[in-house]
């Protein structure tokens, strides 16, 4: 066959995504054929609806069969290059001078027919070359079958199951907005009747010191029954909700973290400055004394400025903590984290017998279960975003957006014990 011919015979059995032969060839509506797999992951790569990846017109449909002309050609035109291949000359038997037509399965090697008859190789098993080759195309193929029906399969259990969390987050906000009314119905209620008392305190001090003896005793009384049972303020808290396959994922990034330890009471104020927050109505922070506290910070020794990273920490199951990353600059000089947008840390706080959870950058409240035993951290440093994981509960805690910082960064931890 003329070479110029079987060039455009080649080109018209290639796939154009992966400019390799045909595998699983199909063919779309508009006359355009790629490979099934690589039609597949370009779909789903794309962000805009299904379309052909040469003339973008929409599929008819996106279930497509095997075109199986198309198979039978790419069969034929991988065996011509087979063959074309084996009889050059730097290919052929350098002992005999004759084509390596079989291939010896026990020693995963090309022969030719009389270096399989000899000695060495007589008592193996053979096969021809294009038999081989076809037979560990089948293989890859039916493993990769296998593997894109199990990502197809995974894909179909996180799109149910992220439907299934979404529900069940407006159940949980429909919920939480009826108890959120029935607190403030009550709290609008005892503000009336507290505002009522506090009118007829008032008007005692005008009456005469008779009427003020007679009456003071049951005043006084009815004040205090108006101050009993004071309306509380929510404190809603979030179940963990597991992600399938989530931290199995993440431990595909996992490295080792080596701390350098540093023990200070003075130069760094973490939980204390958070503790010291208390949210009033008129919305501002009031400052309390967060009393005395040892503290323990520990930079990581790597510094990173790019790829994706996992590690998980062990938090302490009674103590506060603090897990994360930071400019390790940053705390060394200003020694809080208030106001900071260098820092980027999980916090635990305990509270008397209760604890929250906090995030930097800014401060905010997290209002989910507390994390028990480790805790994961999932750093993207060239998307520049981080993320918090419940190793136990394989659930999401926290994710920073992509681009909050744009800098290099060390893993941190931080503990403190009154």
């Amino acid at each position: 066959m003329d070479s110029d011919i079987l060039q455009a015979f080649q080109e018209e059995l290639t796939c154009l995504i992966c400019v390799n032969y045909f595998i699983d060839p199909v063919t779309m509506g508009c006359g355009h054929s790629f490979c099934l797999p690589c039609l597949c992951v370009s779909w789903e790569k794309a962000e805009s609806p299904a379309h052909c990846p040469l003339c973008r017109k929409p599929p008819q449909q996106t279930k497509l069969k095997t075109n199986i002309l198309l198979k039978n050609l790419v069969s034929i035109a991988r065996k011509a290059s087979l063959r074309q291949f084996l009889s050059s000359e730097e290919h052929m038997c350098a002992l005999h001078k004759e084509t390596k037509q079989i291939f010896c399965e026990d020693d995963r090697s090309l022969l030719c027919l009389l270096c399989s008859s000899s000695q060495e190789h007589e008592a193996h098993r053979h096969c021809s070359t294009e038999e081989a080759a076809e037979e560990s195309r089948s293989y890859v193929y039916r493993h990769e079958h296998i593997t894109r029906s199990a990502y197809h399969g995974l894909c179909d259990v996180l799109h149910e199951e992220g439907k299934q969390h979404l529900k069940s987050l407006e159940k949980e906000g429909s919920e939480m907005f009826q108890q959120l009314k029935k607190r403030q119905t009550e709290m609008v209620e005892k503000k009336i009747s507290l505002r009522a008392m506090y009118e007829e305190l008032m008007d005692m001090c005008h009456k005469t010191d008779a009427k003020l003896l007679q009456e003071l005793g049951d005043k006084l009384t009815r004040s205090e029954q108006v101050q009993l049972h004071m309306p509380q303020p929510l404190q809603p808290q979030l179940p963990a909700r597991p992600i399938t396959g989530l931290v199995d994922r993440l431990n595909r990034l996992r490295v080792e973290i080596s701390f350098t330890n540093e023990i200070t009471n003075h130069n760094i104020r973490l939980l204390d400055d958070v503790r010291s927050l208390s949210f009033r109505s008129d919305s501002h922070y009031a400052s309390q004394d967060p009393g005395t506290c040892n503290y323990y910070a520990a930079w990581g020794a790597q510094v990173f400025t790019s790829g994706k990273h996992y590690w998980e920490l062990h938090v302490d199951d009674s103590g506060d903590w603090a897990v994360g990353v930071c400019e390790e600059s940053c705390l060394r000089k200003n020694g809080t984290l208030i106001g900071s947008q260098d820092t980027f840390l999980l916090l635990c706080l305990k509270e008397d017998n209760r604890y929250t959870l906090w995030t930097t950058a800014p401060m905010t409240r997290q209002f989910v279960e507390k994390p028990l035993g480790r805790v994961g951290v999932c750093l993207d440093a060239d998307s520049g975003n981080l993320s918090f994981v419940d190793v136990a509960k394989h659930s999401l805690i926290w994710a920073y957006p992509h681009g909050v910082f744009d800098f290099p960064v060390r893993p941190f931890i931080y503990t403190g014990h009154s």
